[in-house]
């Protein structure tokens, strides 16, 4: 028999947070009497641990999927995706174009060398792509002073058949948070209102919060690229994804595998970092570290045993966790365990508990976890 730990990924929660982010931007558009913008479904990391052919799947009324690795790009056309791709970080060495024009990707442009290359490819249709500004977080993009003279040559290469469309963008650092993206975005407007082709600002939190910025028109045509919401979880510290409408397409599943019966002052797990003040009960988890649970994870974190919510206690170690049987009294071997997801906690509340963000936890998904399609 298998160890009993197990994640399902859940294919109509990814379409349902799709539906949902839609229905946001078609009501701020409205709202707006302007256009709503297309989506590019972002689905770096393995779709954030959710496995990309669910995520095709899932994501199949995008108009658009984005992603970093050459490599999930061509699993995207194999599954079937017929649409636009965009590499987010674009292309890294000149063979690269090859792949790159073979299953017609589009590609972000965000320094000097990735214009040079260009130049020197020799491409069977033109590439399109998107001129990264860098505004403000200092990652990728070219400067503000440098971009105008980025654009100017691609646009010449534009004009030598090399590439098609030339479109704009950025990326913001505090969407989520107080600061906002005010500052970035008048960066952006500043550098950037004199030149035309797509627009690309928003990431999940702005397109949650700001969704007024990507509002297109009949001149301008706007893409948003959310990620983290897409799978359920929030991309902000101050509000859950239920507030949005979002559903966990990821739940954990583990089982208790014993039962430990502690007298007062017994610890527990490495390090002896909890001690019963009382009599209790504890389970055994088949889940740790290995599998992706976060070993920071302190006493206290949530976690849902036969359905009824209870703490982990201890440290975290490799393969086991320990949980607090007391308020499940019914509870033994072989009772299920929901770690994050549909039936337990959400995986933004362990985040939390562990100090850390559902990102991480979600893309850090280990392969020896059996995942299982859920439609």
């Amino acid at each position: 028999m298998p160890r009993p730990i197990s994640a399902t990924v859940s294919v109509s929660a990814l379409a349902h947070n799709l539906a949902a982010v839609r229905s946001h931007l078609d009501q701020t558009a409205a709202a707006a009497a302007g256009l709503p913008p297309s989506i590019w479904a972002v689905i770096k990391a393995n779709a954030y641990g959710h496995g990309i052919e669910q995520a095709v799947a899932g994501f199949s009324k995008a108009q658009g999927l984005a992603m970093l690795d050459l490599d999930e790009a061509v699993r995207c056309r194999e599954a079937g995706w017929g649409g636009p791709i965009l590499l987010l970080e674009g292309f890294f060495n000149p063979s690269d174009l090859e792949i790159v024009d073979r299953y017609h990707l589009s590609i972000t442009v965000h320094q000097r060398e990735q214009l040079d290359m260009l130049a020197r490819a020799r491409l069977t249709r033109r590439v399109d792509i998107m001129l990264k500004l860098n505004s403000g977080m200092n990652r990728l993009g070219f400067s503000p002073a440098a971009y105008a003279a980025a654009h100017e040559r691609a646009t010449l290469l534009q004009q030598q058949g090399v590439i098609g469309s030339i479109g704009r963008m950025t990326h913001f650092a505090c969407a989520d948070g107080p600061q906002g993206i005010t500052e970035q975005m008048a960066v952006f407007n500043s550098v950037t209102h004199k030149m035309t082709g797509p627009v690309s600002v928003c990431n999940s939190a702005a397109t949650l919060r700001f969704a007024e910025v990507a509002v297109g028109s009949e001149t301008q045509a706007h893409w948003v690229r959310p990620g983290i919401c897409l799978y359920g979880a929030s991309p902000f510290a101050d509000a859950e994804a239920s507030a949005f409408g979002l559903k966990p397409a990821m739940s954990l599943r583990s089982e208790i595998i014993a039962v430990q019966e502690l007298k007062a002052g017994d610890s527990v797990g490495y390090g002896a970092l909890f001690r019963a003040d009382r009599a209790m009960r504890v389970g055994i988890v088949a889940c740790g570290y290995a599998d992706g649970y976060p070993r920071h994870a302190a006493t206290g974190t949530p976690v849902v045993v036969a359905g009824i919510r209870t703490r982990l206690v201890g440290r975290v170690s490799m393969d086991m966790l320990i949980v607090d049987l007391d308020p499940i009294p019914a509870a033994g071997v072989g009772a299920p365990v929901s770690l994050w997801g549909e039936e337990g906690p959400s995986v933004d509340e362990v985040a939390l508990a562990a100090g850390t963000i559902g990102y991480e936890l979600l893309c850090a998904l280990a392969p020896r976890v059996p995942v299982t399609r859920d439609a």
